[in-house]
């Protein structure tokens, strides 16, 4: 991972992040005449490793690499950590350059506004001057289409996946028991307690119902279903069912790798994100739109319901934007964007050939 400083950044809310610092990772070769530039935004707990190398497995090596429907070697793919994130750009455990401490509580709310306007500078500090596609899910979805509205002539298409124009009260409510098993957490201490671990039982519970949400019904039927771990006693209030070692399992891995005040500042950017706020509403904000849209569904989102991704799409074409929509069925539910590297490929290859 490369880091770059950017200099200070105003924020919606008004504050000012100092010296702001932006962790990023480059495959494959920048030509500015083909204009090559593909930014990929990650996710909610993603980071800035896109495409495996050697060392390490991509979170989209299915999809972006040498000869992968995103071919690195034709396209320059440039992946950046989000601003409030916690692998390598500015957040709350950073150092805070007035006092030389962690931010901690102090550090400022962001929205998803802020994160494209931090990408947007860090773009231009790279020399990059135009895009060839914005492409992002979950989180990075949101990212996509406020790249869209916030600089419509920068990129030629836009790949808003498996995400929404503005969210929803039952996403929102999700978030806010994770947010609520964090801050619960006496370790927490109130957001400031670095150099300590934080919250690890909060920050665990509140992945594991976050699991519970990326993923569908009929999928931890087929694979768990009522199974009982070996040896379990199901006389003890004890984890016996492997669908409950499954999530503690899967709790205890984000936090060897995630910070607890990251995570509570990148929900709070989904909770607010809007695309229509401050822009006279939704539609109105979508208007403005100058690239191509090509919007990719899941079914069984329990997140990002179908219907509200259609709609925006349908909301587009009224304007004039050329906008394509594709449906991936998929048992993984949310998650299908991060796994369904097939059938996602089918539908991205076109668009990139």
């Amino acid at each position: 991972m490369k880091k770059l400083v950017i200099g200070d950044i105003e924020l919606e809310s008004g504050e000012v992040l100092k010296e702001v610092e932006v962790g990023y990772e480059t495959h494959g070769t920048y030509d500015k005449e083909r204009g090559n530039a593909v930014l990929i935004c990650h996710a909610l707990t993603g980071d800035v490793h896109v495409a495996g190398d050697e060392s390490q497995a991509g979170w989209w090596e299915g999809l972006v690499g040498p000869g992968m429907p995103i071919d690195t070697n034709q396209y320059y793919v440039i992946c950046c950590n989000v601003l409030g994130g916690c692998y390598g750009t500015t957040g709350p455990a950073s150092i805070n350059p007035d006092t030389g401490k962690p931010y901690g509580s102090s550090f400022p709310m962001v929205s998803i506004r802020d994160m494209v306007h931090t990408q947007h500078r860090f773009l231009q500090a790279l020399g990059i001057e135009q895009l060839y596609a914005v492409v992002g899910g979950s989180m990075g979805g949101m990212q996509v289409y406020e790249w869209a509205i916030t600089y419509p002539t920068y990129m030629k298409m836009v790949v808003p996946i498996a995400t929404c124009t503005r969210f929803s009260a039952i996403a929102i409510a999700y978030n806010d028991v994770g947010r609520q098993a964090i801050v619960n957490d006496p370790a927490w201490q109130g957001g400031d307690y670095y150099p300590g671990p934080g919250p690890t039982s909060g920050l665990a519970v509140a992945r594991m119902l976050g699991m519970i949400t990326y993923r569908t019904a009929e999928l931890f039927e087929e694979r768990f279903g009522r199974s009982l771990q070996e040896q379990a006693d199901s006389s003890s209030f004890d984890t016996p069912f492997q669908i409950e070692s499954y999530l503690r399992y899967q709790g205890e891995k984000l936090v060897e790798r995630f910070d607890a005040n990251s995570y509570l500042c990148l929900l709070k950017a989904m909770d607010t994100h809007d695309v229509g706020r401050n822009r006279g509403g939704i539609e109105h904000a979508l208007s403005g739109i100058k690239a191509q849209v090509v919007g990719i569904g899941i079914s069984n989102d329990l997140l990002y319901p179908l219907d509200h991704q259609r709609e925006m799409v349908d909301v587009l074409r009224t304007y004039g934007i050329r906008a394509d929509f594709y449906t991936i069925d998929s048992k993984y539910g949310h998650d299908g964007f991060l796994v369904e590297f097939h059938k996602m490929g089918n539908i991205l290859a076109p668009y990139f050939a």
